[in-house]
């Protein structure tokens, strides 16, 4: 599931090159505390605020390890990700009434299947993206930490004014982390009653994992590699949460390694590469949008937004790009290729520890959304090279049941 709030600053991070990754800070007195606190600070964890919460930035193997750990094969890492909104949504008009929010097509989603899509504005913005799931007598729904009460004000506003039969109910008795990695289904598979050989990428089934009933595990992630979101009981999320970590290739993992890891993967972060601002066409997600709704529309800020699709008038879209020198920071200002003209803004950038050499995405104006345009960026207060590149930068390794 997709992170949503600015990444917090002036952590020194073990591992890692003092630019490799966005910086955090501390102070964590006033936060909020998921469930697995006490077993992050027990682990060695870094905890720094992150979308009004208390999370673990790092521990103490370092972020570059614990990136590396969850590409490498036969392993797989696990993050908390208790901070996110997970919702219920009842009643008999309930897809009626969220497709009239999202730009999915929930309707034609089968039981079991699931979706990413976006929330979107009278705009056309994206409010928040959010994984949302046909969980047969009910829709499942994760929503992104730092905009979950803007979400939950936006749904019940319209709720209000709907007039059909649906409820909405926030699941603030369950915690959810991620397994992510190549090793993940083998790990999991030992202490779950699914077959995972069976359950394809953005699948989401109830059962037991250790024991434990009414999980809800579901086929996906922000990383670009196989992985499982696993929604667990808050009063069995601790001792769940060890035994996974008990497992010999499984290490806990933080915000530090989530970032960049999502960042190789071409994966948006909430409020800095999308936002309320941004349309689907601007940030290259269009796919997210099912052709029935293109068709018919009837979602939030569907006329801006199938009007811009229709007549190819985005004035800028999110790209990637490979960066000559020192890694491009959010912020760092595009220029074409002369440097005389700014083009756009770098909006996400690190030193990818997998290609061990700078990637970014950010906005380009058109004229520059083809891969292979070449650009250059002011990093610090120097002009270097960039060439527009397709994302992911890593390939991506979802899994696909076989055949």
């Amino acid at each position: 599931m997709l992170l949503s709030q600015r990444l917090v600053r002036n952590v020194p991070l073990k591992g890692v090159p003092k630019n490799t990754i966005r910086h955090f800070a501390s102070g964590v007195s006033d936060m909020k505390k998921t469930v697995l606190y006490d077993l992050h600070t027990e682990l060695g964890g870094k905890m720094v605020p992150f979308s009004g919460y208390a999370m673990p930035v790092q521990y103490p193997e370092g972020v570059l390890k614990s990136h590396n750990h969850t590409r490498a094969d036969n392993c797989s890492s696990l993050f908390d990700v208790s901070h996110m909104g997970q919702l219920k949504l009842t009643g008999k008009d309930r897809v009626s009434f969220l497709e009239s929010l999202v730009v999915g097509d929930i309707a034609g989603l089968g039981e079991g299947q699931g979706c990413l899509s976006l929330i979107t504005n009278e705009r056309g913005g994206i409010i928040d993206d959010t994984v949302i799931t046909n969980a047969g007598d009910h829709i499942y729904m994760v929503v992104n930490a730092g905009n979950k009460d803007i979400d939950l004000i936006h749904m019940n506003k319209h709720l209000e004014a709907f007039g059909g039969d649906c409820q909405l109910e926030v699941l603030d008795d369950r915690s959810l982390v991620a397994i992510q990695g190549p090793g993940a289904a083998d790990v999991l598979q030992k202490y779950c009653d699914l077959d995972l050989v069976h359950m394809d990428f953005m699948t989401s089934s109830y059962c037991k994992v250790e024991n434990v009933a009414g999980c809800i595990v579901t086929r996906c992630g922000y990383t670009g590699e196989d992985g499982f979101e696993i929604s667990i009981p808050n009063d069995e999320a601790v001792r769940l949460t060890k035994v996974l970590l008990g497992e010999e290739n499984v290490l806990a993992a933080g915000l530090g390694a989530r970032d960049s890891l999502r960042l190789e993967a071409g994966l948006c972060l909430h409020g800095h590469d999308i936002g309320p601002d941004i349309t689907p066409s601007q940030g290259a997600l269009n796919w997210t949008i099912g052709a029935r709704r293109k068709a018919e529309g009837g979602f939030t800020g569907a006329d801006v937004i199938l009007k811009e699709i229709e007549e190819k008038s985005t004035p800028k879209k999110r790209v990637g790009f490979f960066v000559e020198g020192a890694p491009a920071r959010e912020g760092a200002k595009i220029f074409c290729p002369n440097g005389e003209e700014q083009i756009g803004i770098v909006t996400s950038g690190t030193m990818s520890p997998t290609l061990k050499k700078p990637i970014a995405m950010g906005y380009v104006q058109k004229g520059y959304f083809k891969a292979g345009s070449k650009v250059t960026i002011e990093v610090q207060k120097k002009m270097v090279p960039a060439v527009v590149t397709k994302m992911p930068f890593v390939e991506a390794r979802y899994y696909r049941t076989p055949k």
